[in-house]
């Protein structure tokens, strides 16, 4: 065992090995018998590939480059494709293509033919949420339309697409389902017997989950919807999801307790203090899944989501055995089968089959593999921390690990608190290269669930209204001192970073605390006035109503939470990094933050990245990222890590 400086072991996770093991296959589904699934390409610009494996248990990457299976469906996107049996035997699939947004018809062997125009107006026609229905010719989904070129001229509605092509230049084949009453909708759900429809709507300046309307519509022989009616939900009341069982009754999980918890026409199946759902970031999220038998797939827990099977005459709930401790929201069956989306802290995700009838778990697809030698990974800690006024925090601790090293007696390392995005949101605890890339050198990190975080009940979420830059800092602040105080971290070495939402969170703490030596503040937003005053996109285009409040009756608020109000306050170093296609957080946020800050003195470094938008998804984006905020932390810290570039600074 080797004695070396805090942040200065060697390790083999460089940052090119975090980055190839970047992103996790998502929005995996049956086509017949076979499980299809997403699944990132850093290597290929970043584009989602659709994987299929056969019968035989071979992997196949269906589409090659540059198809990148990806919808822009409220920018976070939703459900890209589905699948079905083709009248000669063979998978018939439609897909979203990024590029251009087009639905696409695809039958292995053949090329893939677009099924939709190309809008010139605005940012054109988005499709999510497909439903194949072959019998109809048709298949069914969102449609997100531009109506002119700001980023609220849109519209969205139910919509059916010939199968035939029809629709390829002629928007008019387009055939729309609702009436657009509605400025958000998720995909129909149609009864087994089809002749029901159920979706879920909501509309400014609620947030999916304030407040949602679960829709029920009549399906007419012709295809058309009927007059919809509202079963459930309302302005207080989030219903994430809605599905049908075998029979045909009414499935959906709604918070009405608190809690998202699971109802079969209107009645409780499993009362907890528990979720049984979650926040709607992308429209075609799965917490749940009926099976022909009468049993239902789900997801649930407090914090964490486990995969059970829920038994809706007794209540109860069998969890699959296994090592995989966090699920995602990409549930799905047939027949007696599940497929989901899990991992643990040893592992990272990859497609798990579960078979009800043996209560067998198995990982089938994008299974994980070890990149490094497993003793490099960290060994994580849940912790609990009390906050101000005596508030729970939730938080995972990811102390310094080295299978060879140990830091010198009597010194504390340095600790990285890590802010989630949404804020509406939370961290999983599940292995993560890039956490492993510092805590591999000898730099603890801690990710703080703070307030407002999803997976602890609606009053847990609730404590960030019009407490946004408030609760948020407060708590990773409480985190980072209680590290201090209690001798896990070295109070003159701490860092503070985030992305997104978290890279508002970075930047509040650097600019209202004294906590932090540094940080690194990623795609954030940083004026809140103009991010609320038309630079975002549509679908947050109001969310601030809710975190800060509305903007007409305290717009002192919006300026004095600004960080870009308060540059002046800003003297710890920091690294800031935007991806410059970011329609989410643009990079006008950054221009006007650095303005501010301009002749100040203070060091930093801004890295702009040409075709990253909200989320960095290139491998060589993300090598130069971490790279840059692991030297951002050695020069300010006094460390020399070795093999890594040294970040200019300037001021």
């Amino acid at each position: 065992m080797q004695t070396l400086a805090y942040g200065e072991w060697p390790s083999p996770i460089d940052a090119a090995t975090a980055a190839a093991h970047d992103g996790s296959p998502e929005f995996a589904r049956f086509v017949g018998d076979e499980v299809w699934w997403t699944e990132p390409r850093p290597a290929e610009a970043g584009r989602r590939t659709l994987v299929r494996r056969r019968a035989d248990g071979t992997e196949q990457s269906v589409l090659p480059a540059p198809w990148n299976v990806r919808s822009r469906v409220i920018e976070y996107g939703g459900l890209p494709w589905a699948g079905t049996v083709g009248d000669d035997g063979g998978p018939l699939v439609v897909f979203v293509h990024f590029a251009d947004q087009r639905l696409y018809r695809y039958e292995p062997g053949g090329e893939p033919r677009p099924l939709t125009p190309v809008s010139p107006v605005g940012q054109g026609l988005r499709w999510a949420e497909p439903v194949l229905l072959p019998e109809r010719g048709e298949v069914w989904c969102v449609l997100e339309e531009f109506t002119g070129d700001g980023p609220g001229d849109v519209r969205r509605v139910l919509a059916a697409v010939p199968l035939d092509g029809s629709a390829a230049e002629d928007r008019a084949a387009v055939r729309e389902l609702s009436d657009g009453r509605h400025r958000f909708v998720t995909g129909p759900r149609l009864s087994p017997d089809g002749r029901r429809a159920a979706w879920i709507a909501w509309d400014h300046p609620r947030m999916p989950w304030d407040g949602t309307e679960l829709l029920v519509a009549d399906v007419t022989p012709d295809g058309t919807l009927g007059a919809a009616r509202t079963v459930a939900g309302g302005p207080e009341e989030s219903v994430a999801q809605a599905d049908w069982t075998h029979d045909g009754r009414l499935l959906h999980s709604s918070d009405r307790t608190g809690w998202w918890n699971l109802y079969r026409d209107g009645e409780p199946l499993c009362p907890r203090e528990e979720e049984f759902g979650g926040p709607l970031w992308k429209l075609g999220h799965r917490w749940f899944a009926p099976l022909d038998g009468g049993l239902i797939a789900v997801l649930h827990g407090k914090g964490p989501l486990a995969l059970g099977v829920l038994d809706p005459e007794t209540g109860e709930v069998v969890d699959a055995a296994g090592p995989w401790s966090e699920f995602s929201p990409s549930l799905a069956a047939h027949g007696e089968r599940v497929v989901a989306v899990g991992a643990g802290p040893r592992s990272a995700h990859e497609v798990v089959e579960l078979d009800t009838r043996t209560g067998r778990a198995r990982v089938i697809g994008a299974a994980h593999r070890d990149a490094v030698d497993p003793a490099y990974y960290p060994e994580p800690r849940v912790r609990t921390f009390t906050g101000p006024d005596g508030r729970e925090i939730h938080a995972h601790l990811y102390p310094p690990h080295h299978p060879d090293c140990t830091g010198p007696a009597g010194d504390l390392p340095p600790y990285v608190i890590w802010a989630h995005g949404g804020p509406t949101g939370r961290v999983p605890l599940v292995l993560d290269l890039e956490i492993a890339y510092f805590t591999s050198r000898g730099i603890g990190v801690a990710e703080v669930n703070y307030g407002g975080s999803t997976g602890y009940g609606r009053a847990y979420r609730n404590r960030l209204r019009e407490q946004w830059g408030v609760v948020d800092v407060e708590d990773c602040a409480a985190v980072a001192l209680a590290l201090a105080d209690e001798g896990t971290a070295d109070r003159s070495r701490l860092a503070v970073r985030g992305g997104s939402a978290g890279g508002w969170t970075t930047a509040a703490s650097l600019t209202t605390t004294d906590v932090y030596a540094c940080g690194t503040i990623v795609y954030p937003v940083l004026d809140l006035t103009g991010w609320g005053s038309g630079e975002t996109h549509d679908f947050e285009s109001r969310y601030l109503e809710s975190l800060i409040g509305p903007l007409a009756e305290v717009p002192e608020r919006y300026a004095e939470r600004s960080p870009a109000a308060h540059a002046d306050r800003l003297t710890a170093p920091f690294l800031l990094l935007q991806g410059l296609d970011d329609v989410i957080c643009p990079p006008v946020q950054c221009e006007r933050f650095l303005a501010q800050l301009a002749g100040r003195g203070v060091p930093h470094a801004y890295l702009t990245f040409e075709g990253e938008g909200h989320g960095f998804r290139r491998a060589e984006t993300m090598v130069r990222a971490l790279e840059a905020e692991l030297s951002l932390y050695a020069q300010v810290f006094g460390l020399k890590p070795p093999g890594v570039p040294v970040l200019e600074l300037g001021t």
